[in-house]
């Protein structure tokens, strides 16, 4: 895929905001229900698991949702499902808040689902297609960032509200933020372009470009690579605490600073990784050493009975070490992608993430029942290491396949 042409420096920030700020708001809404789990336990009289099977019926409808949007935003235009789907997201928020009984929750998250597809294939196209290709590290950082961002605020937001004025006040609340994103979406959408919008009509699009670019060598790669990272990460964010405390009757408080270290590290991480991704072409080489060393990490903490300050330094540096990939990653997936299939390619590619997050709690759970602890930050490093070979594989692959004409 080609790069676009230098822009001004102002134009790249004002596209890199708006998206990184847009990310951060479907991230924020994919929080605001579950920070409010123990209000709505007590207002309809259910239980974890039936919020639980809630949550994973919305991420599923996610990821399924995503290839279809990436096809979308090919034919239609990121600009216009990138609105769209917010303002279907925003419907969605506001009917769970008036939601009347648990099972009206389904429909609304579903409908929210809808809306949350929209987000990375939407707005990978459109910074693809609006900032300069020498910022473009920086730009995928600064959407990664604001999708950490978004998960950040609102445990904070949800539970300050709620806590004075109810739940449902709470969800009005992360609605109305919605809406006010989505009008400064619509406010300055002359400064978001995407692929459609340059493109006369479908006679314009390159040949060979459709359904079957999705299972090329280098794309199916791409979508293992997710999936591994993806399972390995959320194992070590929802199971860091039993994994210690079962190994090594760790404190949950010490558990818990850890992995804060580990998720701040990680941000820091992603932020100097956007700089290291545009001054370094070479990033498959980042993504493996980066991925090597927190693998390196990660069994030093399953094998060793670490000092607590030693634990929650070689875990921020896990943390750091992985999140300096992100970028690399994220361009290494564009330089799969033929042109004319941005949006589908990442909407694919993407939906690993969700299968990831999907596979990665029932085996570890397994692991953890089962007695072997240990076995699991092995298992977590595997991955790592897995999906370094896709790295690796992606790179070479792609330089085999025939690009098509621009």
């Amino acid at each position: 895929m080609t790069g676009q042409a230098t822009r001004p420096l102002a134009h790249d920030l004002r596209a890199m905001f708006l998206i990184g700020l847009a990310h951060g708001c479907s991230h924020f809404f994919q929080l605001v229900l579950p920070s409010l789990f123990p209000f709505v336990i007590v207002s309809f009289d259910v239980s974890y698991t039936e919020l639980g099977l809630l949550m994973t019926l919305f991420f599923v409808a996610s990821g399924l949702g995503q290839p279809v949007a990436g096809f979308l935003v090919d034919r239609f235009g990121a600009r216009r499902l990138l609105i769209g789907g917010l303002g279907i997201y925003c419907l969605g928020i506001l009917l769970a808040a008036l939601a009347p009984g648990f099972w009206f929750l389904v429909p609304a998250m579903l409908l929210a689902a809808v809306g949350n597809s929209v987000f990375h294939p939407a707005d990978f196209t459109i910074l693809n297609a609006s900032v300069s290709s020498h910022r473009l590290g920086r730009a995928f950082s600064v959407h990664t960032l604001g999708g950490n961002l978004g998960w950040a605020a609102a445990p904070v937001l949800m539970l300050a509200v709620a806590s004075l004025y109810g739940w449902r006040a709470a969800l009005l609340v992360a609605a109305a933020i919605g809406v006010m994103v989505l009008v400064g979406l619509v406010l300055a959408r002359g400064g978001l372009r995407d692929e459609a919008s340059a493109r006369p009509g479908p006679a314009a699009r390159p040949p060979g470009i459709g359904a079957a670019v999705l299972f090329s060598a280098p794309v199916l790669l791409c979508f293992a690579y997710f999936v591994l990272l993806a399972a390995a990460l959320i194992a070590v964010q929802n199971f860091l605490g039993p994994m210690l405390e079962a190994l090594r009757q760790t404190p949950l408080t010490l558990a818990a600073t850890a992995l804060t270290a580990f998720l701040l590290g990680a941000s820091v991480g992603v932020l100097m990784g956007g700089v290291v991704a545009d001054r370094w072409q070479r990033h498959g080489l980042i993504i493996a050493a980066g991925l090597a060393s927190a693998g390196v990490m990660i069994l030093l903490v399953g094998e060793l009975a670490l000092p607590a300050v030693v634990l929650v330094i070689v875990l921020a540096a896990a943390g750091l070490l992985q999140g300096l990939t992100t970028p690399s990653r994220d361009l290494l997936v564009r330089s799969a992608t033929p042109a004319g299939a941005t949006g589908r390619v990442f909407g694919f590619v993407y939906s690993g993430l969700d299968l990831g997050s999907a596979l990665a709690p029932v085996t570890v759970g397994l692991l953890l029942d089962g007695g072997h602890p240990r076995w699991v930050f092995w298992l977590i490093a595997a991955m790592l290491f897995a999906a370094i070979a896709t790295a690796v594989s992606i790179r070479s692959e792609t330089q085999a396949q025939p690009q098509p004409a621009e």
